[in-house]
């Protein structure tokens, strides 16, 4: 019983221990297609995003090789595939140049190790303090905005490479304004090799279906660097790339003190994103990803990767698409993708090394292009005006400010936003619907609704708490003065609890509305408010005469005592 029990303890903490064992023969030919598959797509696209952040390409052939083999022991989701992303590269990206401004060869590639390992670090100590739950204080469109954000920063960075023109780069309008300025410096052989590639990523998916795109705009600018000899013609190419598996590389402590700010905001994308695109995949009658366990899998794959000299990672939502449309059934897909590129560190560098850089940049631009989507910042705006200005917000932020400032200041606005619908929660009159039990806020669409003569009932929603209870009693306060009701039924339906100091204030408007000649009855309390009122003076005052079940109750009592009290007159 005891061997069972630490099994399943270890199999929680390593899901390998329970899939593998276990793993069917038939699944085999699907996972082996989906990591081929997979493989195909992230290779180029994991290189791509290294030069994206100033790296050496092989450091994103080392992102697609150890983050894929560690998650695939340790994470909860089946079809999840972890590497670099476009998000995280941009991140990366903009913390290198922060801490490496002269852009020293060695320094960046101690920047990057360093941060990936610090990554991991935050994702491993969030796992042990068990804040999964961190990842739902970011809302949808303020990750519509960062991506839409991100999307156009991507786009102006890699426009140089395009055109095979340089200058120095600066925040994203001076990038903008530079490029239209050095366009007359176009190398013409560069933009021919950036024109094929794009039209390589656009037209090959609409005409046919399972043939990787950025796996043949690789292979063909590849092969046209070869054959037609680019580099002589001023077409800049990737260059000599060291063969082999990646060794040990230790951290850079000087550089962590400036680095602990960008990992957090990395870390908690490096969730977001994972989190995110397990659960989107992750099939009806399957067990969503775990969120603590993926805060442990990703800060050990983070951490990993950067003591082997990648960068960090996360899961994908584009990749982790194809690995579940190529039939991913198990882990047994990153495993398969992980070899596939240890295949191509070992055999295929000198062929890699030939990579025009114009083929990379219009393969980052095809892929993150998708990620500005103004129909979704539409759709949100015609749902919630204010949180389209939330997407807006974070869009505008990462251009102006930065990435991480700008995905940050968007999050903290929707907080703040969030704060402040707390703090003014909404207090109406409620009336009834003619011949029913129903009770409706009152409207000019209902004329018709039913109120009773020197009883006023008033609801609100939320809980009631110190930082608004003197706004909802300020809210109450005129319509008493112009009511001056006998009876005041506060419908607590929608209350899930009132605090200490919220109460004692209710008490004392107790205590002035019944000087004033106006009883408090409250109605509809829920378990934890009731079991709070009933500890308080306040529950002791009301009695059971003065607290109903609901508000149909409480009123049918109001008009019971109004009747017996005209009888007796």
């Amino acid at each position: 019983m005891t061997g069972t029990a630490t099994h399943g303890r270890l199999a929680r903490l390593i899901p390998a221990l329970e899939w593998l064992p276990g793993y069917r023969r038939q699944d085999l030919p699907r996972d082996l297609v989906a990591g081929l598959t997979t493989a195909a797509v992230i290779l180029p696209k994991a290189m791509a995003y290294a030069a994206l952040a100033g790296l050496p390409v092989q450091v994103g052939l080392y992102t697609a090789l150890v983050p894929t083999a560690v998650y695939a022991v340790l994470g909860s989701s089946r079809r999840l595939s972890v590497s670099t992303t476009t998000t995280l590269g941009i991140l990366t990206a903009s913390e290198i140049a922060f801490v490496v401004p002269d852009g020293s060869p060695a320094q960046v590639l101690a920047a990057a190790s360093t941060l990936a390992v610090m990554v991991g670090a935050v994702l491993l100590l969030a796992s042990v303090l068990r804040l999964g739950f961190l990842a739902n204080f970011i809302s949808e469109p303020v990750l519509v905005g960062f991506k839409a954000g991100i999307g156009c920063v991507i786009v102006v960075d890699q426009i140089p490479k395009l055109l095979g023109i340089h200058f120095a780069k600066g925040g994203f309008f001076e990038n903008v304004l530079s490029i239209v300025g050095h366009i007359p410096e176009t190398s013409w052989p560069t933009l021919a090799v950036a024109a094929g590639t794009l039209a390589v990523m656009i037209i090959l998916p609409r005409m046919t279906v399972g043939i990787p795109a950025p796996l043949v705009a690789v292979a063909a600018g590849i092969g046209a660097s070869g054959l037609l000899g680019l580099q002589a013609h001023g077409v800049a190419v990737v260059g000599v790339i060291p063969a082999g598996l990646p060794g040990l590389v230790v951290p850079d402590h000087a550089l962590m003190q400036q680095l602990w700010p960008g990992a957090l905001g990395i870390g908690l994308m490096s969730f977001v994103e994972s989190i995110a695109s397990g659960r989107a995949f992750a099939p009806a009658g399957e067990l969503r990803p775990n969120a603590n366990q993926e805060l442990l899998a990703t800060g050990i794959a983070n951490a990993t990767s950067g003591f082997f000299g990648g960068m960090p990672a996360g899961g994908g939502t584009s990749q982790t698409a194809v690995n579940s449309q190529a039939g991913a059934r198990t882990q047994m897909a990153g495993v398969v993708t992980a070899a596939s590129t240890v295949a191509v560190l070992l055999f295929l560098s000198p062929l890699i090394s030939l990579m025009p850089d114009a083929t990379l940049a219009a393969v980052v631009i095809a892929t993150s292009v998708g990620l500005i989507s103004p129909r979704d910042i539409r759709a949100i705006r015609e749902i919630r005006r204010t949180e389209a200005w939330w997407a807006v917000a974070a869009m505008g932020g990462v251009m102006v400010i930065g990435t991480l400032p700008g995905i940050l200041s968007a999050a903290l606005l929707s907080m703040a936003y969030l704060m402040y619908q707390f703090h003014d929660p909404p207090v109406y009159v409620l009336r009834r619907k003619p011949e029913t039990d129903v009770f409706r806020r009152e409207s000019a669409e209902h004329p018709e609704d039913e109120a009773f003569p020197g009883l006023l009932i008033v609801r609100t929603e939320g809980r009631i708490y110190f930082g608004n209870a003197q706004r909802i009693a300020d809210k109450m306060a005129p319509l008493i003065r112009t009511m001056r009701p006998d009876v005041l039924i506060f419908d607590c339906g929608a209350v899930p609890d009132i605090e200490f100091t919220a109460l004692k204030m209710l008490t004392e408007a107790e205590e002035r509305l019944r000087k004033g000649g106006t009883k408090l009855w409250l109605a509809a309390l829920n378990p934890a408010a009731l079991e709070i009122v009933n500890r308080a003076p306040l529950g002791r005052t009301l009695g059971r005469e003065r607290m109903y079940f609901n508000v149909p109750g409480a009123v049918d009592a109001y008009l019971a005592r109004r009747a017996t009290t005209a009888l007796d007159k």
